[in-house]
């Protein structure tokens, strides 16, 4: 769990806030322990470990782990699956800088 090991009610609208163990992460997502410790070890995802060193995963590991589990269904072996999601996530970070660039430019403001 996080360090700061706050009320747990509160983060439950936390996309970020590691509520998923590894087998209940894998129920949900269809798949089993070992594709989400395939999708860890190349490097996709990074769960967080409990205070007993227990994988917890959050809502948007659990959202890029079933992108990787519909490029794997696709036949598509995980670590191109993993490095597709990681150059998705790049061109997105790049086009959302592009936009933001445009609009400031758009504005008049020089100040970039």
């Amino acid at each position: 769990m996080p360090a700061e090991n706050g009320p747990v009610v509160g983060n439950l609208d936390d996309d970020d806030y590691p509520a998923y163990t590894m087998g209940r992460a894998a129920d949900v997502l269809g798949t089993t322990p070992a594709f989400l410790r395939a999708v860890g070890e190349a490097g996709l995802i990074t769960p967080l470990r409990s205070e007993g060193g227990h994988r917890r995963y959050s809502r948007r590991q659990l959202l890029v782990a079933a992108r990787a589990r519909e490029l794997v269904g696709q036949g598509t072996p995980i670590e191109a699956a993993c490095r597709i999601i990681s150059l998705e996530d790049q061109l997105d970070d790049a086009l959302r800088l592009n936009r933001e660039i445009r609009q400031k430019l758009d504005e008049g403001d020089a100040h970039i």
